[in-house]
């Protein structure tokens, strides 16, 4: 009975932890409407694509110092925000890394930028990817 009551809990609460996956487009869209300037929209979408695959609920596997990256830019709790866990973090934008897991992307949205200011396009280990040349986004506002 308690095995039951464990799977229906988890079979309730589970969508909403896992998050959502967007698309190219519809993560351009919606940072673009959260003042995104849309020269750096590409480049946002493709570091989304190779941190997260566009999902919003990922919680990466532990760093090589123990931390983990949580969300869709897969943003270090060590450095820019609180992990559920309690540990010890410089916690840069001030949020919970859980608020980094939401659909709503803006808490994500905003400490990207925050991490973008300070460290700059580097700061994500998939920029390689992203440095050269990448397909247009103008196609998403059409």
């Amino acid at each position: 009975m308690r095995a039951l009551l464990a799977i229906c809990v988890l079979a309730v609460a589970t969508p909403a932890a896992l998050g959502c996956t967007m698309d190219r487009c519809s993560l351009a869209r919606e940072m673009s409407s959260l003042g995104v300037p849309r020269d750096q929209l590409s480049k946002w979408t493709c570091i989304a694509q190779h941190e997260s695959d566009y999902r919003t609920g990922v919680v990466g596997p532990p760093n090589s110092d123990g931390s983990n990256d949580y969300g869709i830019f897969q943003i270090n709790d060590l450095y820019w925000c609180q992990p559920p866990s309690g540990k010890y973090s410089h916690n840069g934008c001030g949020l919970s890394c859980n608020a980094l897991l939401t659909d709503d992307i803006t808490n994500s949205v905003r400490c990207a930028q925050k991490v973008l200011g300070e460290q700059g396009w580097p700061a994500w280990s998939t920029w390689h990817y992203c440095s050269g040349a990448l397909p247009p986004i103008d196609d998403c506002f059409k």
